[in-house]
């Protein structure tokens, strides 16, 4: 008798049941706060390319972080979110590099 083989999981975002568990968007495990540095800087420098339609670096550090994690730029309406540790290490980020130039 065939073992009936496991169904794909349609979500890329969801860890099946029993898999381990790690974040996508920042590429740590479970538990862990700290985003990844290299994903944190080149989100910061993602943001910047928002410039151009609002000198906001709050807004585009969040339209950066919303499309790493969802996978596109969010609609007018989108109250989807995003993780706040990724998003205010970005933010920290950017400002960083703001003050040293």
């Amino acid at each position: 008798m065939a073992m009936a083989q496991p169904a794909s999981n349609p979500d890329p975002g969801v860890q099946p049941e029993g898999a381990p568990a790690s974040d996508p968007t920042t590429g740590n495990d479970e538990g862990s706060s700290a985003a990844a540095p290299a994903l944190v800087a080149a989100l910061a420098e993602r943001s910047r390319d928002f410039d151009g339609s609002s000198a906001d670096p709050e807004r585009n550090c969040w339209m950066a972080v919303h499309e790493q994690v969802h996978g596109m730029l969010p609609s007018e309406y989108d109250i989807r979110e995003v993780p706040e540790a990724l998003y205010l290490a970005v933010l920290a980020r950017r400002r960083q590099q703001e003050q040293t130039g």
